[in-house]
């Protein structure tokens, strides 16, 4: 039974890691005012019909800190990527000069500074719940494999400190991630 515990623990741990690299992955998208590939990349325009991502049909690249230059495998897409980009919602401006494609990034305003803050603090509140949940979880496994008679009240109680343990030092991640996403976008 300890094997199937241990199992069980390392399955939260590293949903818990997914939890913390997709957060991650959210702050790259985030704009900042500073040029970024991973605020575009994922960006669909329409390609022969299939709604396709940025980064599979062009070379995308930072020629300086507020451009995004976007030069497509096939020019004929110039005008469904410009299209892409102006309906992405994410406010930037596209310019095609029938080669390729520059996407200005322009300066904060410090009221969306504040906004993108106020962003960041509630996607990283989502993955804070979404650890605590896996906590919740796996508690209420060790609390039934202590009731089943499978681990004593010891393992159970030492299994919920080490449970809560790893919790805390993933929402200290966290934070230490909100931390550092907030100084870049207040920096800028």
């Amino acid at each position: 039974m300890l094997e199937e515990f241990i199992t069980v623990k390392k399955e939260a741990n590293e949903r818990m890691d997914k939890s913390i690299q997709h957060l991650k992955d959210e702050f790259k998208k985030m704009r900042t005012g500073r040029a970024n590939i991973a605020m575009i990349e994922d960006i669909r325009f329409d390609f022969y019909g299939n709604l396709t991502p940025l980064k599979q049909a062009a070379s995308l690249s930072t020629p300086d800190p507020h451009t995004i230059a976007i030069d497509p495998w096939d020019k004929s897409i110039l005008k469904n990527i410009e299209k892409g980009i102006s309906e992405s919602g994410m406010g930037f401006t596209a310019v095609n000069d029938g080669k390729i494609i520059r996407v200005n990034i322009p300066p904060l305003t410090e009221e969306t500074k504040k906004d993108f803050v106020k962003k960041v603090k509630e996607i990283a509140e989502e993955i804070k719940v979404a650890i605590r949940n896996e906590r919740r979880d796996i508690n209420a496994h060790v609390k039934k494999m202590t009731k089943e008679g499978n681990i004593s009240e010891d393992d159970e109680h030492r299994e919920l400190e080490e449970i809560q343990k790893v919790t805390d030092n993933h929402i200290k991640t966290i934070d230490d991630l909100i931390v550092k996403k907030e100084k870049e976008i207040m920096e800028v």
